[in-house]
């Protein structure tokens, strides 16, 4: 049996890594050679880690797996009836036949129509995004550091973050405790305390798919880092070193010379070339065994199988796991997702975690957070590196990483 496996994220390496000591070929298929943990992108991004803690060689973690093959490549297409997939590998186009297909693409981030505002407004949604972004804001502390106008330095120090969900939440903390903490006594002519952040939700609170009073502490702990949250207000504009706000009909500009988009995400275009019916957001339709209408061979997981289930790293695990079943023949005809609960932390030793009966804020949240991240690092090495770095980032309200590379690259 030929089992071709669209994507290395959580959903399809967990698929990957399940369908062993089988008979099936699996062929995983992906743009990146390394399977990335993106749940802590935001810390590369604040520099309390490198890139290297969170992404790890896809052969790497596969190379005992003796059926499994990996193929550096990106899925152009499909032939469902030929039951192909049409892959671009080192330029050039080839076509992979399988018996069963699982599509974890994943999904992009979403500008709503606004797409122009993406080289102002990055997203923070690959490792590329990550360095750029550190570049961003360790830049525009040197910048402030050298300007000789005062308006110039506010437009500098002031950064906004575009998305009150667990993204923005996470990376408005971090940058409170940069500006707070990490920062204090490294410059002569600024104070980085002064640092203006704007965490911008166009709902009625940060963190709205959590129950109210987590959120509500989520708000307490930002405002504690010096966080202006604006809730209930929307983008109307972003323009070069200005970012244009709405509420209740009244406008406001912001002179901000870094503004960040977490503000929503889409689905990737492979979804719409299933031919299946799709959300708004271009996730796919599936059944309750998560295979494709009428096409009981295809399985979509992840964040782009419209499931109704959040798009969490436990999700797409415990999908590629019973896909994996599935194909094997040893898995229940419906998946049914065991809730490992949701958490956000807001900066050191704040967080909130929601595992339904149970729900936590400030220390405790923040350990079951450290916990379950920990767990769910594919390599020890990593495990053990990033524990080291949080520990002394802990002690000394350090981020080591904070180095600023050409162009956002390392």
């Amino acid at each position: 049996m030929r089992v071709v496996i669209i994507g290395g994220g959580f959903g399809g390496l967990h698929a990957a890594m399940r369908i062993r000591g089988s008979a099936a070929e699996v062929t995983l298929v992906d743009r990146r050679n390394f399977h990335l943990f993106q749940p802590l992108l935001y810390q590369v991004a604040t520099g309390g880690l490198s890139p290297g803690n969170i992404a790890v060689p896809l052969r790497h973690i596969l190379r005992r797996h003796r059926n499994v093959r990996v193929l550096l490549g990106e899925a152009t297409g499909f032939d469902l009836e030929r039951r192909e997939v049409k892959v671009l590998a080192s330029g050039v186009p080839r076509t992979l036949p399988y018996d069963r297909l699982v599509v974890a693409a994943g999904m992009r981030t979403d500008y709503r129509g606004n797409d122009a505002w993406e080289a102002r407004a990055p997203g923070l949604k690959s490792v590329e995004d990550a360095v750029g972004l550190r570049g961003r804001i360790l830049t525009a502390f040197e910048a402030a550091e050298n300007a000789l106008d005062a308006a110039e330095q506010d437009a500098l120090l002031t950064f906004v973050v575009v998305g009150g969900g667990p993204t923005g939440v996470e990376l408005a903390g971090a940058l409170g405790e940069i500006a707070r903490f990490t920062l204090r006594r490294e410059f002569r002519s600024i104070d980085p305390s002064r640092a203006r952040i704007l965490l911008v939700e166009m709902g009625p609170r940060v963190l709205g798919g959590f129950p109210e009073r987590l959120s509500a502490a989520a708000a307490r702990d930002l405002a504690r880092l010096s966080v202006d949250v604006r809730t209930s207000t929307g983008v109307k504009e972003i323009a070069e070193g200005t970012v244009v706000l709405a509420r209740d009909g009244a406008t406001e500009v912001v002179l901000a010379r870094t503004v960040v988009w977490a503000a929503g995400v889409r689905a990737s275009p492979l979804g719409a070339m299933l031919g299946a019916e799709t959300d708004r957001a271009g996730r796919v339709k599936v059944n309750p065994d998560l295979s494709l209408p009428g096409r009981p061979e295809i399985f979509v997981i992840g964040d782009l199988a419209a499931t109704g289930f959040p798009g969490l790293a436990p999700v797409a695990m415990q999908m590629g796991d019973y896909v994996a079943r599935r194909i094997l023949g040893r898995a229940e005809a419906a998946f049914r997702y065991r809730n490992r609960g949701t958490m956000a932390v807001i900066g050191r030793a704040a967080a909130v975690a929601d595992f339904g009966r149970l729900r936590l804020t400030g220390f405790p949240a923040w350990l079951a957070w450290l916990f379950v991240h920990l767990v769910n690092l594919v390599l020890f090495g990593n495990k053990v590196l990033v524990l080291c770095q949080w520990a002394w980032n802990y002690l000394t309200f350090g981020r080591s990483a904070r180095i600023i590379t050409d162009r956002g690259r390392e």
